[in-house]
């Protein structure tokens, strides 16, 4: 539908964006995107057998590690699963991915480095879908599904020790059934 207003706008307008916009659509077809797609998918199997195939187990384990550093501190600050409230909770939406964003800068670069190299070394061509399906595979996955579990499990623990904590010091004293 998009695609059927651009055309017919870019047909009656002399505007020159919108003549190159359809263009571009006119020579990108559906076949060129899934053969893309196709492509990408199979060179991210073979990468394991391939040089540099020591990255596929450093930055998933480094994002990881980021991942459990990220959510103990969330778990000490009292804040939400991370994913969960990126998704529903305006608040924390912005200081979350900003934080995110700021602890994955590292790994980010030097994956898409990585990756670069890589496809210098095999293709001979850098190919940017590729790229980006890899890094989010190894860097930004593990970090996701971590971040917010690793809160969860600590945000027991802390909550926990603080209350027993908070009871003792203020001289309340546990029953205890004999």
């Amino acid at each position: 539908m998009f695609c059927w207003r651009l055309w017919s706008v870019g047909l009656k307008s002399n505007n020159r964006i919108a003549q190159k916009a359809v263009n571009l659509l006119a020579a990108i077809n559906m076949t060129t995107i899934t053969d893309m797609v196709a492509r990408g998918w199979e060179n991210f199997v073979a990468r394991p057998r391939g040089p540099l195939n020591l990255r596929f187990i450093i930055q998933p384990t480094l994002a990881s590690i980021i991942a459990l550093r990220a959510g103990l501190k969330d778990a000490n600050a009292g804040r939400p699963a991370y994913l969960w409230a990126v998704f529903t909770d305006s608040d924390y939406r912005k200081i979350f991915l900003h934080g995110g964003l700021k602890d994955l800068r590292i790994p980010i670069v030097v994956g898409t480095t990585l990756d670069v190299v890589y496809q210098i070394i095999i293709h001979r061509w850098i190919y940017p879908l590729e790229l980006l399906f890899t890094v989010t595979l190894l860097v930004l996955v593990p970090y996701l599904i971590l971040r917010g579990p690793v809160n969860r499990i600590a945000s027991r623990f802390v909550s926990g020790g603080v209350a027993d904590a908070a009871g003792k010091d203020s001289g309340q004293q546990s029953k205890t059934i004999t």
